[in-house]
């Protein structure tokens, strides 16, 4: 239950719509939900401002779908990542209009009134081809969350001037999100552009000395330009929640009085 929902409810008890035990019920389970393997988080969004995420590796499909099913039920808007073929295909057909998008393995289903309003930008960069999975999930989880995203995919430092070509789009994001591999150079390239954050993602693409994405992150917490936050190693929804409260917060005007 989102901020609007609960005041419609406290406005339908004052007004004599609904009754004090009726609200009581759909208040009942608000903090969180027990369904014995899992805690739904209800009160996330009125907390967070964002509904709760289920990460679903290491779920059973069935798992995933009982959650699903109670934060849309609620009217929030879910966001699943990390969803393998068949809880993907299960989700589809459980909600109808749910969006699976392959390559970055999420599911997202928009309840009737539930759709976020889009403002600012983030912009999501990202150095090659192979990082587009890890850049999409960022970008689908800053699209939930009421971002105007958008994408600039396989502009890295192996051929600047790919990258070079968008500096005057990328100038114009409130914060851009840079995913890359291999050595995970492009994040202090892209930050020596422009006055905004970045958030680097670094991937796990790369060959042996990578070392499965250790080479990337080193590579961008040891970065010498100014104004880059790093997150963990493929952590594309991490980056994304990241980028879309900055981004959310500055198009509104700052933090609230």
């Amino acid at each position: 239950m989102n901020a609007d929902a609960l005041k419609q409810l406290l406005e339908q008890v004052a007004d004599g719509q609904t009754s004090a035990e009726a609200a009581m019920e759909r208040l009942r389970s608000l903090p969180f939900e027990d369904l014995g393997f899992a805690h739904v988080d209800h009160h996330r969004h009125l907390r967070k401002g964002y509904p709760e995420t289920i990460f679903c590796q290491g779920k059973t499909t069935d798992q995933t779908l009982a959650i699903a099913e109670r934060i849309v039920e609620r009217g929030s808007l879910m966001l699943a990542t990390r969803v393998d073929e068949a809880t993907a295909a299960a989700l589809c057909e459980r909600f109808e209009g749910a969006e699976h998008d392959a390559a970055a393995r999420t599911v997202v289903v928009v309840p009737e009134g539930a759709a976020p309003e889009q403002k600012g930008l983030v912009a999501v960069v990202s150095a090659g081809t192979s990082d587009i999975p890890v850049a999409q999930e960022a970008a689908n989880t800053a699209r939930t969350m009421g971002a105007e995203v958008e994408t600039i995919y396989d502009v890295g430092v192996a051929g600047i001037h790919r990258l070079l070509a968008y500096t005057d789009r990328l100038r114009q994001a409130r914060v851009i999100v840079v995913v890359a591999g291999m050595e995970g150079a492009l994040a202090s390239v892209v930050g020596g552009l422009v006055d905004v954050p970045v958030i680097a993602v670094p991937t796990s693409v790369g060959y042996g000395a990578s070392f499965g994405g250790l080479s990337a992150l080193l590579t961008m917490l040891n970065s010498c330009a100014s104004g880059i936050l790093v997150v963990n190693i493929d952590n594309g929804y991490g980056a994304g929640y990241a980028a879309a409260l900055i981004n959310n917060r500055s198009a509104d005007g700052g933090a609230p009085a």
